[in-house]
C-alpha cells in the first residue's frame, strides 16, 4: 500500500516526482528501475539506489523494476546477476515479475540503430579509438569532423549490416551518432553507440559480434520498459543531454512514444573505504582480501556476513537522505544505524574476548551454579536464558588494573565489583607470570550478594561479566577495523602532491586480528548469521566458516563508538 501524501519524506526528487504525479505526467504513473551492470558484486552505493529506486516507487504506489545493463560481454557474468539478485531481495525489497535484461533489448537497439542511419544522425567510422579521442578535441579544442562522417546513408546501412554479420575484424569500426563535434560537453561529441566485439555473451551466447554501449542502451531501455523517472547517481548529470538526444530523436522519428526523464542524486562516499566495483574487484583478484564477501569489503554480501542487519542498511539511507553535491559520509554513522537495530534484536551473551584467569578462593571447589540472565534488556518477551558459574571464571583483562586510574571502577587490587547477576566478588591477590605480567587474579567473594545485590545495601559501582572456565566454548572472534587508513579515499596525492597515488597502499594492514574469545555455553549449535552481543562489548555474528567443532564469529561492530556519544548528547540537549 503506498504511503499517504501527507506522510511522505521530502526531498527535491520527492518534490520533483509528486509535481509530475499531480500534472498527470506518464498518466500519473510512477515507474522507476534499479539497473546494474553484472560486472561484478554490489555495494553500499548501490544499496543507496536500490533504496531509492525501490523504496521511492512503493511510496508513491508505484512500480520498481530491476534489470540487468549487461552490454560488456568481456566482464559479465551469471555469478553476479545471481549475486545482485540475492543483494536486492536481502535488503527487503521484491521486483516480483519484472526482471529485465537490456541484452534481451538487442534486436531492438539494433534497429532504432538503423533508423538513426536511415535520418542521417548515426554513421559508421573507421578511425580507432586513439584517433576517435584526437578528433574530438578536448575541453579547450573543438572536436574536428572524421573523413567518414559524411558517408552516405547507403553505405552506412550497408557497413552496419555488415558489421553485424561479423566482417571485419574487432574494432575495425564503428557506429557513431552524429551529434556537434562543437558541443562543450563532450559526451555530445559524436559518441560511439556500437563496437565491435567477438566475445561471447554470457546470456546471448555469440548471437551478437557488436554491442551497444552503456550511454546507447540506457535509455532506450528505460523507454522500452515504460520506465517514468530514471534515477541516477550523479556522474550520470553531464550524460543526461546525450540520454535526452537519443530519446528526443526516437521520439521525432516516431520510433517510439515514451520518454522517461532522468533525476541525478549525489552518490554515496563513505569514509575509509573504496565504493568502485573495479577496485573492489583489483582487490578480490589480487589477494588483498578473501574475496567478495570478505566481512571488511563494503559489499552487500560481505556487511551481510559481517552481520550488518538489512533494516540498519535502509534506516542508513534514510538518515543520509537525497542530496544533490556529494560529500563524504563518516563510516560511524553507519555503524551507529547498525547498533540501533541489534541493540533492539540481538540477544545477550557473555562472551570474554581477551580472558584474565579468576580464582574465587573460598567459592565450594566442584560447585555449579546456574543464574537466569535476560536475554535482552531491550525487547522483555524474549525471555532469560541460565548461565553455569563456578569457582574459576574468566573476566575481560581490560576490567582489571593493578594501579587503577582515577574514575576506573573495575576490578583492581582491594577492590570489591559486581559479577553481572551472579555475586559481589573482591580482589584479593595477582598472581603474576615470569615476564611480570598479570596471569591470574585470586578474589573473595560474598555469599550473602547472590544476584550481585549487596543485602545491606552497600554501593558497588563496578559491573564485570564472566565466563564459567569449566564450560566456556573456545570461539575463534574476527575483530575487524577500518579497510583503509586514510579517510577520503577519494582524495588520493596527485603528481607534484606528497603521499602514495596507488589506493592500494592505504590499505590498513590490522583490518584484521583473530583471537581466541571465550563465549557461555548457551551459543552452542548457532548458526551462521546468528546475532549476538557480547555483553559490554560488541555486536557479533557467526560466520559461514563455522563447523560443528569450532564457531567462528564475526565482530559487527563495537559497542559504543564516539558517534553513539554525540547523539546521545545531542539527544539529552533535546530532551532538556
Amino acid at each position: 500500500m503506498s504511503m499517504a501524501s501527507s506522510e511522505r519524506p521530502s526531498d527535491f526528487i520527492r518534490d520533483i516526482i509528486r509535481t509530475d504525479v499531480e500534472r498527470g505526467e506518464s498518466d500519473g504513473r510512477v515507474h522507476t528501475r534499479f539497473p546494474p551492470e553484472p560486472n561484478g558484486y554490489l555495494h553500499l552505493g548501490h544499496a543507496k539506489a536500490i533504496c531509492v529506486n525501490f523504496g521511492i516507487a512503493e511510496e508513491f504506489g508505484g512500480l520498481c523494476n530491476l534489470r540487468m545493463d549487461d552490454t560488456d560481454p568481456t566482464k559479465e557474468r551469471w555469478e553476479y546477476v545471481e549475486a545482485q539478485k540475492r543483494d536486492v531481495r536481502w535488503l527487503g525489497f521484491d521486483w516480483e515479475d519484472r526482471l529485465f535484461f537490456a541484452s534481451d533489448y538487442f534486436q531492438q537497439l539494433y534497429e532504432w540503430a538503423v533508423a538513426l542511419i536511415k535520418v542521417g544522425k548515426a554513421y559508421v567510422d573507421d578511425l580507432g579509438p586513439e584517433e576517435i579521442r584526437e578528433y574530438r578535441g578536448d575541453f579547450t579544442t573543438p572536436g574536428r569532423e572524421s573523413p567518414y562522417r559524411n558517408r552516405s546513408v547507403e553505405e552506412n546501412l550497408d557497413l552496419f549490416e555488415r558489421m553485424r554479420a561479423g566482417e571485419f575484424e574487432a574494432g575495425e569500426r564503428v557506429l557513431r551518432a552524429k551529434i556537434d563535434l562543437s558541443a562543450s560537453n563532450m559526451n555530445l561529441r559524436d559518441p560511439v553507440m556500437y563496437r565491435i566485439l567477438y566475445e561471447t555473451h554470457y546470456k546471448q551466447g555469440d548471437d551478437w559480434c557488436i554491442y551497444p554501449t552503456y550511454d546507447w542502451t540506457h535509455g532506450q531501455s528505460d523507454s522500452i520498459e515504460g520506465i517514468t523517472h530514471s534515477l541516477c547517481s550523479l556522474e550520470f548529470e553531464d550524460h543526461r543531454p546525450l540520454y535526452d538526444w537519443y530519446l528526443d530523436q526516437l521520439v521525432k522519428h516516431r520510433q517510439t512514444d515514451h520518454r522517461p526523464r532522468q533525476i541525478e542524486f549525489a552518490r554515496l562516499f563513505l569514509s575509509h573505504t573504496v565504493l568502485s566495483k573495479r577496485k573492489l574487484l583489483e582487490l578480490v583478484e589480487g589477494g588483498y582480501v578473501d574475496g567478495w564477501d570478505d566481512p571488511r569489503m563494503p559489499t552487500i554480501s560481505g556487511i551481510r556476513r559481517r552481520g550488518y542487519p538489512p533494516d540498519a542498511i535502509r534506516r542508513f539511507c534514510d538518515e543520509i537522505g537525497l542530496a544533490k553535491a556529494d560529500s563524504l559520509i563518516d563510516m560511524d554513522l553507519l555503524e551507529h544505524c547498525v547498533r540501533q537495530e541489534l541493540n533492539r534484536s540481538a540477544s545477550r551473551v557473555f562472551g570474554v574476548m581477551d580472558p584474565l584467569r579468576v580464582v574465587i578462593d573460598n567459592y565450594p571447589e566442584g560447585k555449579v551454579e546456574t543464574f537466569e540472565i535476560e536475554e535482552n534488556p531491550e525487547d522483555p518477551e524474549c525471555g532469560t536464558r541460565r548461565v553455569p558459574f563456578s569457582q574459576v571464571l574468566y573476566i575481560e583483562r581490560d576490567d582489571f588494573r593493578e594501579a587503577p586510574p582515577k574514575k576506573f571502577f573495575r576490578l583492581a587490587p582491594g577492590r570489591e565489583v559486581r559479577l553481572k547477576s551472579a555475586y559481589l566478588v573482591t580482589c584479593e591477590r595477582v598472581v603474576k607470570d615470569a615476564d611480570g605480567n598479570v596471569a591470574e587474579l585470586h578474589c573473595s567473594y560474598d555469599p550473602a550478594t547472590k544476584g550481585g545485590e549487596a543485602p545491606d545495601g552497600r554501593r558497588v559501582r563496578g559491573t564485570l561479566h564472566w565466563v564459567s572456565a569449566e564450560h566456556a566454548l573456545d570461539v575463534e572472534l574476527r575483530l575487524y577495523d577500518r579497510l583503509f587508513i586514510k579517510e577520503d579515499m577519494g582524495d588520493i596525492p596527485e603528481d607534484g602532491q606528497d603521499g602514495p597515488r596507488d589506493y592500494k597502499d592505504y590499505l590498513n594492514p590490522e583490518s584484521l586480528t583473530v583471537v581466541t574469545a571465550k563465549v557461555e555455553p548457551s551459543v552452542e549449535g548457532a548458526r551462521p548469521g546468528d546475532r549476538y552481543q557480547f555483553f559490554r562489548k560488541a555486536y557479533v555474528c557467526v560466520d559461514p566458516d563455522s563447523t560443528p567443532d569450532q564457531l567462528v564469529f564475526n565482530q559487527t561492530v563495537p559497542l559504543r563508538s564516539t558517534w553513539d556519544k554525540i547523539v546521545e548528547r545531542m539527544n539529552r540537549g533535546a530532551a532538556g
